[in-house]
């Protein structure tokens, strides 16, 4: 679940909001920190919870928030996060399935295209510009 600032995390029968802030970055690392306070007032208020445990907790927030992130910004941000690491393939693939959910979202199919160029795929990037192009007239003709 996503709230502005936080997202709840659940590890075990222990739900807790974990702050957003303390994740940076496009692959959402954790600020050390940034997340130290937060670490303390776990330990704090679940004195039976072990450091590991907190740790375990941190790790699937992390992965929470890549999902949440993802989400928000329609399969861009894991897309350009696949992409940075060389797997062009894969952030193909990704964007491709974001577009079958949402096949008028124009900035993806942008995204789509500068993905494709990248591997070498001009005429079908080309394409997927086509595509966003249109989407985007018939969203500014909707209006």
């Amino acid at each position: 679940m996503v709230q502005a600032d936080h997202i709840a995390v659940t590890h075990g029968s222990l739900t807790v909001d974990v702050p957003r802030n303390i994740f940076k970055g496009p692959d959402c690392t954790l600020d050390e920190v940034a997340a130290e306070p937060f670490r303390r007032l776990v330990r704090d208020r679940y004195p039976w919870v072990s450091e590991n445990s907190v740790d375990v907790l941190l790790r699937k927030a992390r992965l929470e928030m890549i999902r949440v992130r993802d989400e928000e910004s329609n399969g861009r941000e894991h897309s350009r996060v696949l992409a940075s690491e060389g797997k062009l393939d894969e952030a193909i693939r990704h964007m491709q399935l974001h577009l079958e959910l949402e096949p008028d979202d124009a900035d993806s199919w942008y995204e789509l295209g500068n993905l494709l160029c990248k591997a070498g795929r001009a005429s079908e990037g080309y394409k997927a510009f086509n595509r966003g192009r249109k989407a985007f007239k018939t969203s500014q003709r909707d209006r």
